[in-house]
């Protein structure tokens, strides 16, 4: 996960909020003249922070609490594994919130502008942790080898997917969602991202998504991601809803896409291979939407604390190393170690090395390439 990416990004997926209440300017109004609705100063929303390191610890669980240990999970961790069979679905919840996080972060920005931000966002720690992973598949192949050197090296890009190349983290999947989200809203962006804009893309994608599967046309199924559409388009249409109020047409965006969703769970391989009830599959999408729905109408807005922020900070590196990596040490290490206290060690490494890689990757090496991007699109503009 984006990670944001706006996520999960995962993040990732996986995405990170990245704005305070300074950095989301008045919307304009529309050149043809036609009202907008009047757009307000917001706050940050640190319980989204919260928010992301829950779905990401959600993805943790089921990768390593349903590793590589050699006999059924739940011979070692009884309810814990049966819970963890639902971890996968933190993948959906990182959308859910990139799809929010994006249409905010993106409100009053350039094209160039955007693009920056999610290059910069994105890239230092995914770097390193494709350069970490290969690393440590290659020194330790005990649960696989890595992949070969063309195919590390097309990793390095973020375009695997696009290349038809296999994730060195199985994980990044997710990443390839959140980019084709991103270069579909960079339409919206490149236009100027207004009110109506953003409600015709999310009517605009929901219906392409929805009747894609009957035209059998593979290229566009690849783009618009129709098993995830519904997520980042509620996603949006819940921002719209948190910034200017809510309305019959924003509403019925949200319960279209919740509707879509639970029909497309049917059919995804982790019910289907994991013999998940639809119904409690179902009511934990719910409780997604939910919860999100609670975020938009401003009833969480009394989570905050400062540790929110460093949730926030950790999720998407966490995203980024703990499968291959973790379930590595798993394999090496179960033989030798209690299945409890390696689980909890592998967390707690987990994290620690997450935090470092915020700390001592993320901040210093972002700033650097956000510095060096300013100043190409500057001297391409000036050109």
């Amino acid at each position: 996960m984006r990670p944001e990416r706006g996520a999960l990004v995962a993040v990732t997926a996986a995405t990170r909020q990245e704005i305070g209440p300074e950095a989301v300017p008045e919307q304009s109004a529309p050149a043809d003249g036609a009202t907008e609705p009047a757009a307000p100063a917001l706050p940050r929303l640190l319980v989204l922070d919260g928010l992301r390191l829950v779905a990401a610890l959600m993805v943790v669980a089921h990768h390593l609490v349903r590793g590589p240990w050699g006999v059924r999970p739940e011979e070692h961790f009884g309810v814990l594994a049966s819970v963890s069979k639902f971890g996968w679905l933190g993948v959906n919840l990182f959308f859910l919130i990139s799809g929010f996080v994006i249409c905010m972060s993106s409100w009053g920005r350039s094209l160039g502008q955007f693009a920056v931000s999610r290059i910069v966002r994105l890239f230092p720690a995914y770097w390193l942790g494709v350069i970490l992973t290969t690393a440590v598949l290659a020194l330790w192949p005990v649960l696989r080898g890595p992949l070969s050197a063309p195919q590390s090296l097309a990793n390095l890009t973020m375009l695997q997917s696009g290349l038809g190349v296999t994730d060195q983290d199985w994980s990044y999947w997710s990443l390839g969602a959140e980019l084709r989200f991103y270069l579909l809203f960079a339409i919206v962006v490149w236009l100027g991202v207004t009110y109506r804009r953003v409600v015709y893309f999310c009517a605009l994608w929901t219906i392409v998504a929805a009747f894609s599967s009957s035209w059998h046309e593979g290229w566009l199924d690849n783009l618009i991601v129709p098993n995830f559409a519904p997520y980042f388009v509620a996603g949006t249409a819940l921002f719209l809803i948190h910034r200017f109020g809510a309305n019959l047409l924003l509403w019925g965006l949200v319960g279209v896409n919740w509707l879509i969703a639970l029909y497309r769970l049917e059919k995804y391989d982790g019910v289907v291979v994991l013999h998940l009830n639809w119904w409690a599959v179902a009511a934990v999408v719910t409780a997604f939407w939910g919860i999100m729905i609670a975020v938009a109408l401003g009833g969480l807005a009394r989570v905050r604390g400062r540790w929110l922020v460093t949730a926030g900070a950790l999720t998407y590196p966490l995203y980024l190393i703990h499968q291959a990596i973790g379930q590595t040490l798993i394999r090496g290490l179960h033989p030798h170690v209690p299945a409890w206290l390696l689980l909890a060690g592998v967390l707690a490494l987990m994290l620690g090395a997450a935090w470092l890689i915020h700390r001592y990757v993320e901040r210093p090496l972002g700033r650097r390439l956000k510095r060096g991007l300013d100043t190409s699109l500057a001297a391409a503009r000036n050109a």
